[in-house]
Order: C-alpha cells, then structure tokens, then sequence
C-alpha cells in the first residue's frame, strides 16, 4: 500500500474509532448534564471552534458564497435540525444506557442511506444491495413483534443520519463551512434552550462550576476531531474502503455497550442484530467490488 493511501486509511480508521470508543467514554462521562445540555454544548462548542478553524485557513470566502443563497441556508438549517436530532438521540442513549440501541442505529444507516438514494436520487440497486435492505427491514419487524416496542433510538439514529446525508448532496459545500453554518443557524435555538435550562435551575454549565463547565466545552473539540480525521480519509480512499471503515463504530459502541457498560442483550434483540451483520456483510461485499 503506498504511503499516501496508508494515510487515508490510518485517517478513517482513527475518525471511527474515535466515534466508536473515544468519543463514548468522553460523553459518558459528561452525562452528569442532561442530553439535552450536552446537545446545546455541542452545538455551541462546536461552532466556535469551527468559526477559529475558518479563521486560521481563510475559508471565509466559501462560507460568504454559500450563505447569500436562502436555498442553501433553508437546506443547511434543515440539515442543522437533522443532525442536532441525531446529537441528541444518541447523547440519550449514552446517558441511558442503550448504546447498543445506538450501534443498530449506526449499522442501519449505510443501507438506509442506500435505500434512500435509490427513491430520490435514482440511483441503481442491484439484487444483493435489495436483499441487505430488506433483511434490515425484516430485523426491525422481527424486532417490534418479539420486544413489543419500536427500536426507536435506533430507528432515529438511523433515518436523522441517512436524510442528512441525501439533503446535504444538495449542496456543494465542503463538510467543515457546512457544519459551521448548520450549529450557527441552530444555536440561537440551543442559546434560548439553555437560558430555559437556567431559569428551571437544571443547567450544570455555570461560573459556580467551573471545573465541570471546562469538561463540557470539550464537546465541540470531540465533534470535531473526528471529523477532520474521517474528511482526510475520505478524500484520500475515496468513498467505498471510507463507507467499509466506518462500520467501526458501531461495532465499537456495541461491544463497549455490552462487554463494558454492561447492557443487557436479551436473546431476540441478538437475532434481530445478526440479521444486521448479514446485511452489512452484503453491503460491504457489493462495496469492495468496486
């Protein structure tokens, strides 16, 4: 393998490890806020760090040209919601233990976002990409008729994930300006959230706690790295071996979910995520041919 793809591959291997293990432990251990305090913090962190970042390459430019278009701010505010959703939702299951809830929702995605691009964007599916489809289907009906519930931590996980990858191919927009404008749009939102969470006094986040407020502005730092790390990759080994890497992180989440956090895994959930690996299998089979 020559030296420049080793990088890529370094790259999208550290950016899911990162999400898989790393960034885990962190919020884990931030749970001491609320989700819904975590998901301001990130939002708010995230945009700072992001609004230095520009700063420092002098990518100003690109984010003026993107935002004098209402198009692109309508579609990146909804993208904003989308992937806020996501932050949230997965933030819970950290919070609650359902990170193996979470990794379903992570190994769902891929083939949601398949699915997806085969309804909107007329892309083609062929035989063995429509099984691994409909085998996810089947695990979630397997799913809802055994454990009498809806997987529903996972189902938005998946679906937030999946829609905010087809509307952002809306826009040609690089993914670091397009983040930065997304947590903008939505943190006049998340300022007004959090003086609601201060009002109640359910806010952690305070000069009274300055050691426990220093621990939550890593949140924007522990979005971000990862990001960098997989956009490097990405560019480097290209869509297919980056989409492969990626499943990384929820195998990541699920045997830290089972083996350190210790949630339970009763005996029909078992069955309905191994009809997710098969489908992921598949997946990947039809992804290393290319």
């Amino acid at each position: 393998m020559e030296q420049h793809q080793l990088k890529g591959v370094i790259s999208t291997i550290s950016a899911s490890l990162w999400w898989g293990i790393i960034g885990v432990i962190y919020f884990k251990f931030v749970s001491f806020a609320s989700p819904l305090e975590l998901t301001i913090h990130r939002t708010i962190w995230t945009a700072f760090l992001l609004i230095l970042i520009t700063f420092y390459y002098s990518k100003w430019d690109e984010f003026f040209t993107i935002i004098k278009k209402p198009y692109n701010m309508i579609i990146l505010f909804v993208s904003g919601l989308l992937v806020t959703i996501n932050w949230f939702t997965w933030l819970y299951a950290v919070s609650t233990e359902k990170l193996l809830d979470a990794s379903l929702g992570y190994y769902i995605f891929p083939l949601l976002s398949v699915f997806l691009g085969a309804l909107f964007l007329n892309e083609k599916l062929n035989k063995y990409k429509i099984i691994a489809v409909i085998l996810v289907g089947i695990s979630l009906i397997y799913l809802l008729i055994k454990l009498n519930e809806i997987p529903w931590i996972g189902m938005i996980v998946a679906i937030t994930f999946s829609l905010y990858g087809l509307i952002r191919k809306k826009i040609k927009i690089s993914s670091d300006i397009g983040l930065l404008i997304e947590t903008l749009l939505i943190s006049p939102i998340a300022i007004l959230l959090f003086i609601y969470l201060m009002k109640n006094n359910l806010n952690v986040f305070s000069v009274k706690e300055p050691l426990l407020s220093f621990y939550l502005f890593w949140a924007g730092f522990m979005t971000l790295v990862p990001l960098f790390l997989y956009t490097i990759g990405f560019n480097i080994v290209g869509i297919g071996p980056a989409s492969m890497i990626f499943f990384l992180t929820p195998t990541a989440q699920f045997i830290l979910g089972l083996m350190y956090f210790n949630e339970p895994l009763v005996f029909d959930k078992l069955v309905g995520f191994v009809l997710i690996w098969i489908s992921v299998i598949i997946y990947l089979n039809e992804l290393r041919k290319k």
